[in-house]
């Protein structure tokens, strides 16, 4: 395969679910905003989902105050956020047709009738009620999407690359979310287990679909270091840092075996994938939850710029 044909499969899949991982942020951040003012704070929901989203400093550069008319503009419909959804699928798109003939019909219409939809909604005019309806539009392309590859591509270079892109961005996502609640989200004078700690760690649960499985998992009411241990440690959990890594490094081995050899993508993938594998929470709490988010956001940049140069070039 061309490195130009790898890269726009896994690009492809990187700006789809980079779109459905924002829609969840601004979902999460409107039940938030919309709960009565005795579960306030002083914590402005809208800034955490502006650092959740890891676009402060180019926000900042346009608008001077995190609201939901701000908020929403700059991470749903602007053109001058490159990581907007507008622009993500626009990108996705733009990838898509330049492997057409590398993707399923199926694929391609998923892709294809999203962006027509897209060109439905005015960002001038749009209601609340059409924004949630904007909102489960995208989630539910990214699900068509990534359903359709799984049911149609065959198991070969271009499928592995693709779900390489999906899981490399929602492994992103899931730390990114974990961090901003556990570090910039509850304010320092709530109560850490009171109602607004609930409700947003309820929230961070119903952002990445993982409120029933927490339930079925722990059969306990919400608990911080349950919720971390689930997004972070059990690969029974497809968004946990655990899961995508252990998929990371199956279609790593995959494409090593196709191709003959391997490389420094291999071995930073299996260095991560060890220290969640032999991680323990209570030694991750006790060393601080957001020092092991933040180093675990750098090897898995390294792991994304270590396929693009093994691969991607």
């Amino acid at each position: 395969m061309l490195s130009r044909t790898a890269s726009n499969l896994y690009w492809l899949s990187r700006y789809v679910e980079r779109a459905e991982c924002l829609a969840r942020i601004l979902d999460a951040t409107y039940r938030l905003s919309a709960l009565p003012q005795g579960y306030g704070s002083e914590t402005n929901e809208w800034d955490s989902a502006i650092a959740t989203a890891g676009s402060v400093i180019s926000f900042k550069e346009n608008y001077k105050e995190a609201n939901e008319r701000t908020v929403t503009e700059w991470l749903a419909f602007s053109p001058e956020n490159p990581a907007s959804i507008r622009n993500c699928l626009e990108i996705a798109r733009t990838n898509a047709r330049s492997v057409r003939t590398a993707l399923t019909g199926e694929m391609w219409d998923a892709i294809n009738s999203a962006w027509h939809e897209l060109h439905r909604y005015d960002p001038k005019r749009i209601t609340r009620e059409e924004f949630t309806r904007f909102l489960n539009f995208v989630m539910e392309t990214s699900v068509r999407f990534d359903g359709t590859s799984f049911r149609t591509m065959l198991r070969n270079d271009a499928y592995w690359f693709s779900r390489l892109g999906f899981l490399v961005e929602r492994a992103d996502a899931t730390a990114r979310i974990l961090d901003v609640k556990y570090h910039v989200l509850l304010p320092r004078e709530a109560q850490v287990g009171g109602p607004l700690d609930y409700f947003q760690w309820a929230s961070i649960l119903r952002s990445v679909s993982a409120r029933t499985s927490y339930h079925w998992v722990y059969r306990d009411s919400v608990k911080p270091w349950l919720v971390a241990d689930l997004l972070i440690l059990n690969r029974q959990m497809p968004r946990s840092l655990a899961s995508c890594y252990e998929n990371i490094n199956r279609y790593l081995d995959d494409l090593a075996q196709f191709y003959g050899r391997q490389g420094q993508a291999q071995r930073l993938a299996r260095a991560t994938a060890s220290r969640l594998e032999n991680g323990r929470m209570e030694d991750i709490f006790q060393s601080g939850l957001h020092e092991f988010i933040t180093q675990f956001l750098i090897d898995n940049n390294r792991v994304g710029n270590a396929i693009g140069d093994q691969y991607l070039i």
